[in-house]
């Protein structure tokens, strides 16, 4: 399982960039003004046994105070034995954003929806950024960096924009690496929640996704969101890892 949580890891930190990043004693220190915790956050990668955890700590704090933002570390099940967690309760680091990490093979044929009033784009567009702007929503400054932060990538991406009419109902982003599809910003407009729109879309990324060579499919769904988590166990997404956030403003 280690092994499977690590390879999930490594595709989400690529598909879901930073507009900076550097890296110090095997963790990785991502910026991008503020805008998500996963892109604004430092990821444990590994720790060498013995390491200053307060040192290293310090480090991290100093970086994100010049860049007038809370320190933040994102705690999966590659962060222990080292004892991270419980050492950064020690320093007041609060925990927030308790999240699951669902997964599930691709490996047989899916039934696909009507894609009636549907569109894929293999780039950003102007138009899902303004429907994701409208859906999540965005403030001006965060639709700025969601901008820079999406606008190129390696990887194969695809911006699925489902609308009920000149009416933007859903959005979702699905990005392939390696035979991995990753789905995130999955959102559905308030006032046209509970009509199967969000199950429709993710069908359809999840084909998507399995027509460029995926074979498996991961995602990230916050604890409390249970309409979120009730919809990935339908599309059949099983748990396999948690993880969560510390934070501390300095």
């Amino acid at each position: 399982m280690r092994e499977d949580i690590r390879a999930v890891e490594d595709k989400a930190l690529s598909a879901w960039p930073a507009l900076q990043q550097m890296t110090h004693g095997g963790w990785l220190l991502r910026q991008s003004r503020g805008y998500t915790k996963r892109s604004n956050s430092v990821q444990p990668l590994w720790t060498e046994p013995g390491a200053d955890l307060r040192g290293m700590v310090g480090y991290c704090e100093d970086a994100y105070h010049r860049a007038g933002l809370p320190t933040i570390f994102k705690i999966t099940p590659l962060c222990e034995p080292c004892g991270l967690d419980g050492r950064l309760d020690e320093y007041g680091y609060a925990l927030t954003d308790r999240s699951q990490v669902l997964i599930r093979s691709l490996e047989e044929q899916l039934a696909v929806p009507s894609a009636d009033g549907l569109r894929v784009d293999a780039v950003l567009t102007e138009e899902w950024l303004a429907a994701a702007s409208a859906i999540l929503p965005l403030k001006p400054g965060q639709r700025e960096t969601a901008s820079a932060m999406l606008a190129d990538s390696s990887l194969r991406r695809g911006f699925f924009l489902l609308s009920s009419g000149d009416m933007p109902v859903a959005i979702g982003l699905g990005v392939v690496d390696d035979g991995y599809l990753g789905l995130f910003d999955i959102a559905t407009s308030p006032a046209h929640r509970n009509r199967g729109h969000a199950e429709r879309l993710a069908r359809h990324i999840l084909s998507w996704g399995q027509a460029h060579g995926a074979h498996s499919s991961y995602l990230q769904v916050v604890d409390g969101n249970v309409p979120a988590q009730r919809l990935y166990a339908k599309l059949g997404y099983a748990r396999l890892y948690d993880y969560w956030y510390r934070m501390r403003w300095p």
